[in-house]
């Protein structure tokens, strides 16, 4: 399957005083390639949250740190899904800056993340159509 990849900016609140972003703002980012993966599939979060009372947690999330994410650095996101169950989907991401002083993009990390899919009630349940389907066809490619 090819990854989805948008795009962020590192901002100045992100960092410390030596420009280097906070590591835990890299889940935040591969929370924005998660949420826009999903919406190349033609489907909102916020949609599988109201119409369907479909949640995904987080259950688990790793993250290998490479090289440092600096102030100003466009990060690219690259997103896509690397398990399917019934009730669990696993994410996979590549975060990636292209730097002036080297001609191929700086990789920044590599991270994971697990989620379960839950009701209104926090009770594990099974993804509903048409996210399985939409989901399932693009692990197919």
């Amino acid at each position: 399957m090819p990854p989805s990849t948008t795009t962020v900016r590192v901002r100045y609140a992100e960092t410390d005083q030596m420009g280097v972003a906070y590591y835990a703002n890299y889940f935040v980012w591969c929370e924005v390639g998660r949420v826009e993966l999903l919406r190349q599939l033609g489907f909102e979060y916020k949609q599988m949250e109201l119409g369907h009372g479909c949640f995904l947690p987080v259950v688990e999330a790793s993250c290998r740190y490479k090289s440092p994410a600096r102030y100003d650095d466009v990060v690219s996101v690259e997103t896509r899904v690397t398990g399917l169950r019934s009730s669990v989907i696993r994410f996979a991401y590549r975060l990636l800056a292209q730097r002036d002083e080297v001609p191929e993009p700086v990789l920044l990390a590599e991270a994971e993340t697990v989620h379960v899919v839950v009701d209104r009630e926090m009770r594990k349940c099974a993804l509903p159509e048409p996210y399985f389907s939409a989901i399932r066809r693009i692990m197919d490619e």
